[in-house]
């Protein structure tokens, strides 16, 4: 009995991976590709197809408006194909619009005023973003907020913080002028400024005093995602700290949620930056692999904490998507904007160079997100 209960567990526990990613990906594909397939819609495009995975369909129908509604067994995306586009990237076919009757030309996409075609490529990492904000909403009504008092309960002995004159019981007050209500907000800022001076001003009893303290980059093992390199300071929260909770009503909560998802866009674009200077380290970028293993640790927490994943993938997602990179939603919208101040279309030959570009650029992006994920493959295998 107890080497099958064993066996069920480590079953059960290995399927918690794969369909926890599954899972997570599946859902924020769809309401990317729904974001542009209703915009599409909206403007009077025909949708030849809404795919959920790549490759061959495990199963789909079409609607009376003729789409084919597809699931594929490739779970590493999804796409939503006009009728003419040449490929599931959204690159015209200009065969097809040259063979396209009058009444088909009035449902092609690459015929639309360039507004239009803009408005159905923005609108899938909208949605993204919409996503997470309903998510981050729904789960600040339902569990309310609760904060950690920003005060001090240890300085790590030779640390940045040392240097600087931090103190045990020291309250946290402003960074960089920014209020801090909460110890999540200080390592927020800290965690997004590597070898930066940050100005703190803390209360000490009764004094209000200024510090200046530089992060510096530490590797640490965290729960989920590994061995990962951060900027610290080397403090800890008090175990005495003030916890407060309060429940918070719909239009608050929609307001946290905005919060939220636009904070996860700047330290993103802050993290990112700081890579290309050189002043991170590029480890915590990662491709399928990593979300997979982060899904499935996730997943041990509950629903709960995987509703959350959703949302910052979602967020990331809508993000990557908007960079000015041919093939992405981005790069369209380079194309459509360099196409509204000439007041017509790059040429076919120049598009079609773009693509390629792009295609090498992701497929590269592609390569170096698998390798920083080797180290996790091995941990599976082993």
């Amino acid at each position: 009995m107890t080497s099958t209960g064993s066996l069920f567990e480590s079953v059960t526990g290995s399927l918690m991976f794969p369909l926890s990613f599954v899972f997570v990906l599946s859902v924020v594909v769809f309401f990317h590709e729904l974001g542009h397939f209703l915009v599409a819609r909206w403007c009077g495009v025909t949708v030849k197809a809404f795919s959920i995975g790549f490759g061959k369909e495990i199963w789909g129908f079409n609607d009376k408006h003729g789409t084919r509604w597809r699931l594929a067994w490739i779970p590493l995306g999804g796409y939503v194909k006009f009728l003419d586009d040449e490929s599931v990237a959204s690159t015209p076919d200009a065969e097809a619009l040259r063979n396209l009757t009058d009444e088909q030309r009035r449902g092609a996409f690459h015929t639309k005023p360039v507004w239009q075609r803009a408005a159905v490529v923005a609108a899938g990492p909208i949605a993204n973003f919409i996503l997470a904000i309903v998510i981050f909403a729904a789960i600040f009504t339902t569990y309310g907020v609760t904060t950690l008092e920003p005060r001090i309960g240890k300085v790590v002995a030779g640390s940045p913080a040392e240097a600087a004159g931090f103190k045990v019981d020291d309250v946290v007050l402003k960074i960089q002028g920014e209020e801090i209500d909460d110890f999540a907000d200080l390592q927020r800022i800290v965690s997004t400024n590597p070898g930066r001076d940050l100005e703190f001003v803390v209360q000490r009893g009764r004094e209000i005093t200024a510090l200046v303290v530089k992060p510096h980059l530490q590797e640490h093992e965290d729960a989920i995602s590994g061995k990962i390199t951060r900027p610290v300071i080397g403090i800890m929260s008090s175990a005495g700290a003030e916890r407060i909770h309060k429940t918070v009503g719909l239009f608050e909560a929609i307001g946290l949620g905005v919060e939220r998802t636009s904070g996860i866009i700047t330290g993103s674009l802050g993290y990112l930056s700081d890579v290309v200077l050189g002043r991170q380290s590029a480890d915590q970028l990662g491709g399928p692999i990593r979300i997979a293993d982060v899904s499935g640790q996730v997943a041990k927490f509950g629903f709960h904490a995987l509703l959350q994943l959703i949302a910052v993938i979602s967020v990331s997602v809508g993000l990557i998507n908007l960079f000015p990179i041919p093939l992405l939603d981005g790069g369209h919208l380079l194309f459509y904007g360099i196409e509204a101040v000439r007041r017509k279309p790059l040429s076919e030959r120049t598009q079609e160079i773009g693509f390629r570009i792009g295609l090498a650029i992701v497929l590269g992006l592609m390569v170096f997100a698998t390798l920083n994920d080797l180290p996790i493959l091995k941990k599976w295998l082993s």
